[in-house]
């Protein structure tokens, strides 16, 4: 049969735009298919706080941050934890991505007019030897424009391809079965699911209208991961993480359902890593949700006090901003699917920010007006103090004794002793004002102190919790949030997926998510953070390129 493209790319996500635009742009026909509507282009990239990976930056210099590629590789390793016969590729991919952002990635962006915000946040900053988990130095660099600013340049690029012809959208077309011939891929076939002009991020309808079938020379898979599906979610999780939550809320929308991910390994696709996976603990529901179960994540500086759901508070080093998945495990351990924050109007004022373009509207709109006002205003950033007002998961009290009385009353649980969460407080209060100390999370916060991005916008004046005239108190109960897929399709450095048996499909390319962002697992078992749109970026780009020479 007749070819309708070179290359069918399943997915209308940052990976999928990515490899579209380079086939576009080495002069083959590419079709781009999705099961949302065009609202919905860019996928999860569109929702995201547009934190990028970079190494030895000019943006780090700026700021007398001294990286490199070998301390890069060394945190990266440390942190990924390679230690399985499936990590060939997946160490290949992490050090190719590391030596990808210590080199053209930035420069490769900024030709497109891609800008970075000029101060670099700290990300996972571990917290245990050198060797161990953690970024070593600041290297979460904000995209200015958050999630629609890196998606932009590439949708700019695929609508003047599809100008040229080049470039075919068919949004509303799910995917139901990768067509084979003599174990190639060489196109796809599903369903039309009929219009919907919902809202971004909301859930479209599935209602069948028409079926499809489009045949290609390859087809990328960048359909992302199971964060919208919980079921999924828990059939996957790795008992290192304890037992699955029994609550959950959703960082990504509901169509991030993992079904194309099903649909790939059916057709014979290896599968690694599956247990591997990256969701955050410090999730709150959203009090004006835009998806199922919607929730959002507290980016949150070093100084708020962690306590779990019995009260007790959690151990050094795990310490807000410190080690994700380090705190999900022990919060997991405590028979508990959630967590507390207790921190001051001082704290929540300085270094409470959310995760989330939406929850930007500085950062997201370009104001450098608006983003000023993050370090001069009198009160947090107005999406900040909408959730305190508003939030299901916030308590705003004057007193101690009152505040921990509500904690009680919202978990239901009334597990929480006001003297055994006063004594805690006091000890720590009796150290802050102290030059030296041994509680680690007041060392922590000097330390952040040191460096003059986290000084300026995004760690308080150390001062008493206890201290009236840095209140009211505050307390945040902290849910588990779904989020990423570490594991995925395993592929080789150009993205061909590897089958069962061991040997390349044909014909059949992965990136983005769907491939664990490249290799079916780069991150190994965590994340440095920063390190997922790059992971689209990079293996989108590696799949297009890849494809687009393979076609003849």
């Amino acid at each position: 049969m007749a070819e309708d493209a070179d290359v069918i790319v399943v997915g209308g996500g940052l990976a999928g735009l990515v490899a579209a635009t380079e086939i576009a742009d080495a002069g083959k026909r590419v079709i781009v298919v999705d099961q949302e509507g065009e609202q919905s282009l860019g996928g999860q990239a569109f929702w995201s706080f547009g934190g990028l990976f970079l190494v030895d930056s000019p943006e780090q210099r700026r700021l007398g941050i001294k990286d490199s590629y070998d301390l890069a590789l060394q945190d990266w390793m440390g942190t990924a934890g390679f230690d399985r016969d499936d990590d060939h590729w997946p160490r290949q991919w992490a050090e190719a991505y590391v030596a990808f952002a210590a080199g053209e990635k930035r420069d490769w962006l900024r030709a497109m007019g891609h800008r970075i915000f000029p101060v670099v946040g700290w990300a996972e900053r571990g917290g245990y030897d050198a060797m161990g988990h953690g970024n070593s130095v600041p290297r979460f660099h904000v995209t200015w424009g958050t999630g629609p600013g890196i998606v932009e340049p590439f949708e700019r690029r695929a609508r003047e391809a599809q100008k040229n012809g080049r470039l075919a959208f068919k949004f509303r077309h799910r995917v139901d079965t990768l067509l084979m011939t003599n174990g190639a891929v060489e196109g796809i076939s599903g369903s039309v699911l009929e219009a919907d002009s919902v809202e971004r991020g909301k859930s479209s309808s599935r209602k069948v209208v028409g079926d499809f079938s489009l045949r290609a020379q390859a087809v990328i898979v960048a359909s992302g991961g199971i964060g919208g599906n919980h079921e999924m979610v828990r059939q996957n999780w790795p008992k290192r993480l304890g037992e699955p939550p029994k609550f959950m809320i959703s960082g990504v929308p509901e169509h991030v359902d993992g079904r194309m991910i099903g649909i790939t390994e059916a057709a014979g696709a290896r599968l690694i890593n599956r247990d591997r996976m990256w969701h955050y603990v410090e999730g709150i529901r959203n009090w004006n949700p835009i998806w199922p179960r919607h929730g959002i994540r507290i980016l949150p500086g070093p100084s708020s006090m962690w306590f779990d759901a019995t009260g007790k508070r959690l151990p050094a080093p795990l310490f807000p901003g410190s080690d994700t998945l380090g705190q999900l495990e022990y919060i997991m351990g405590t028979g508990y699917d959630y967590s507390w924050f207790i921190l001051t109007q001082s704290i929540i004022k300085k270094e409470f920010a959310l995760s989330g373009s939406e929850q930007n509207p500085d950062l997201t709109g370009k104001s450098w007006r608006m983003t000023i006002k993050r370090a001069t205003n009198k009160g947090a950033p107005a999406p900040v103090e909408a959730f305190k007002k508003n939030g299901a998961d916030f308590i705003v009290r004057d007193n101690l004794a009152d505040l921990v009385s509500a904690m009680n009353a919202l978990s239901g649980d009334n597990l929480l002793q006001l003297n055994h969460i006063k004594t805690q407080i006091e000890a720590r209060d009796r150290e802050i004002t102290n030059p030296y100390v041994k509680d680690a999370q007041v060392m922590n916060l000097h330390n952040a102190r040191r460096y003059i991005g986290d000084k300026l916008i995004r760690t308080a004046k150390p001062h008493r919790i206890l201290d009236a005239e840095h209140g009211p108190l505050i307390a945040v109960k902290l849910n588990i949030l779904t989020r990423k897929t570490l594991g995925g399709f395993e592929t080789d450095l150009d993205s061909r997926v590897f089958g069962s048996n061991g040997e390349i499909i044909r014909g059949l390319y992965a990136a983005g998510e769907a491939a664990g962002f490249g290799g079916g697992g780069m991150h190994g078992y965590r994340s440095l953070e920063g390190t997922f749109l790059g992971g689209c970026l990079f293996s989108g780009r590696n799949a297009g390129r890849a494809a687009a020479k393979a076609a003849s």
